[in-house]
């Protein structure tokens, strides 16, 4: 393996690591709602197929709201930052003085004095880019989003599906193949072990302590599991017995 593909390579896994988060919170929700519908079923008592049938449903359905949705903001965040940043270079070009006297106070505030403040404003206010760039970061407080929203829609997309199949699995197979084995201990067995999966991966993402991500995220969805399958116990013993 040459140096030219193991750069390729390190390359694309970087890549792949920006959109980390995107997967994470995609496969908590993915996991967390399609879990919530299976034990819903199972507390109302319903048959397999049904369970099957809603739980894709809701699988596809709600994974695609919360990619549009996720692709949407990410777009709106660059299009507001663009704004504000064509404002910007607007107010360099026509109101200069003004745009200097901010970046003078800013950087006062940090502690610059005398002639170094003087040095570093003029430096700063030499460069039209760099200039706008120093007025968007400090004045405003806005960074630019590197990421591509199509890509973080697509990675939420694909983390919400990829997880949120993981409790159908089972009753998946025993449709097709059945087994005597309790489907729903099964399920709730493997779905935990996905949420600790994703709760690592989201300690990475967050800098955090991975074993109170992975209880946080696996209590996330006992809780969700525990209301859902009462809530379909309740409506099955008023609306069905």
């Amino acid at each position: 393996m040459n140096e030219d593909h193991i750069h390729q390579q390190s390359t694309y896994f970087k890549k792949l690591q920006e959109y980390l988060s995107e997967f994470v919170y995609g496969g908590i929700d993915g996991a967390v709602t399609t879990f919530a519908v299976v034990a819903g079923g199972f507390g109302a008592d319903l048959d397999p197929g049904i369970i099957i049938i809603l739980g894709f449903a809701n699988l596809l359905a709600d994974g695609f709201s919360m990619s549009v949705g996720a692709y949407l903001s990410a777009k709106s965040e660059k299009e507001n930052f663009k704004k504000h940043e064509a404002i910007e270079y607007w107010e360099v070009d026509n109101l200069p003085e003004k745009e200097r006297e901010e970046i003078s106070e800013i950087y006062e505030a940090k502690g610059f004095k005398g002639e170094l403040l003087e040095q570093v404003v003029d430096q700063i206010t030499s460069n039209k880019d760099l200039w706008v760039a120093e007025m968007m970061k400090d004045e405003l407080n806005m960074m630019e989003e590197t990421k591509s929203p199509f890509k973080i829609g697509l990675a939420t997309f694909i983390s919400f599906i990829i997880v949120g199949f993981i409790p159908l699995t089972v009753y998946l197979w025993d449709f097709f193949n059945p087994i005597s084995i309790n489907i729903f201990i099964w399920t709730s067995i493997l779905t935990g072990a996905a949420f600790m999966v994703v709760g690592w991966l989201k300690s990475i993402v967050n800098q955090t302590s991975a074993f109170r991500s992975i209880a946080e995220t696996v209590a996330l969805g006992l809780l969700a599991a525990v209301v859902a399958f009462y809530v379909g116990d309740l409506l099955e013993r008023f609306f069905i017995n």
